[in-house]
């Protein structure tokens, strides 16, 4: 009876929920089942998969060289990107929340306009240009810190760190809209509870009072940032090309377009997307036993 009673209470609620679980259900759990699965087979779209067991993971592991490449530079592409990006949307929506709302949404559309900018990668192609006529390399010749061009986006040793530097100018996005919201919904009496309690500054406010109170924005903007720096394939395929110089700019995302998308090898990039998979939900359960310690 006691069942009964829950399902009647709450019918109306699950029947609002029942589209959205189909439709997670269908297209991201089902897919990510048949992708595990076809990670143990070969693949090629045109013929039926031949199971090979863990062969692909392998060769992914021992054998293919590009692939331990691409996780060096991914992981380094993550280890900044992420961490930086996340307390830099953090700190911006903080800052910008203690000012005037005219103010405020005039800031939040600035800093949140480049994350969805279409011709953005033509720009930073324009300003590290490798010739003398990039922005970059024509300020830099006419002040004497360097003589000749540096040819920014095809240099393996410099590719990576321009390649960070706008994805970190393109960070702030769907992150910092969740934290600016978070900020603006937390309950003012708390603060003056706080400062009841012996709260004395803005910075014991921030880890005592605020960040506790919007713990939800703050592991989905967690979620959002390891989601975003490890999938980043896209952007830099934009602004360094496809394979990069020396592939020092090439990830694991790249290397799964390559095998999926090029070669056709559905099987072994199924393999790739499925460790880069369990890499990110490791990642995100460190995280979340993290912010589980604040407050």
């Amino acid at each position: 009876m006691r069942g009964e009673a829950f399902w009647k209470k709450w019918r109306i609620s699950y029947l609002f929920a029942t589209p959205y679980a189909l439709l997670f259900l269908v297209f991201t759990v089902i897919p990510v089942i048949i992708s595990i699965v076809l990670s143990f087979t070969s693949y090629n779209m045109l013929q039926p998969p031949i199971w090979v067991g863990w062969n692909n993971y392998i060769k992914l592991l021992f054998a293919d060289d590009i692939f331990l490449i691409a996780v060096k530079n991914t992981m380094l592409f993550a280890s900044i990107t992420g961490p930086v990006s996340y307390f830099l949307c953090l700190i911006l929506a903080w800052f910008i929340h203690e000012l005037r709302p005219t103010v405020r949404t005039f800031l939040t559309l600035l800093f949140y306009a480049p994350s969805i900018s279409g011709n953005v990668f033509m720009i930073w192609t324009i300003l590290f240009s490798g010739d003398a006529y990039g922005w970059v390399n024509g300020l830099l010749l006419r002040w004497g810190i360097i003589y000749e061009p540096v040819r920014w986006l095809t240099n393996p040793d410099t590719l990576m760190w321009v390649t960070i530097l706008v994805t970190l100018w393109m960070s702030l996005g769907t992150s910092f809209l969740a934290f600016i919201a978070g900020l603006q919904g937390i309950d003012e009496t708390l603060y003056e509870a706080g400062a009841l309690d012996g709260v004395g500054n803005r910075w014991q406010e921030l880890w005592f009072i605020t960040l506790p109170a919007m713990r939800p924005q703050l592991m989905f903007g967690a979620i959002m940032s390891i989601t975003s720096s490890f999938a980043a394939g896209k952007n830099i395929v934009s602004l360094v090309g496809f394979p990069s110089t020396d592939y020092a700019g090439h990830t694991v995302i790249t290397h799964l377009m390559d095998y999926g998308n090029i070669r056709f090898e559905m099987g072994y990039a199924a393999a790739m997307a499925t460790l880069l998979f369990i890499i990110m939900v490791g990642t995100q359960q460190l995280i979340q036993r993290l912010l589980g310690k604040i407050g």
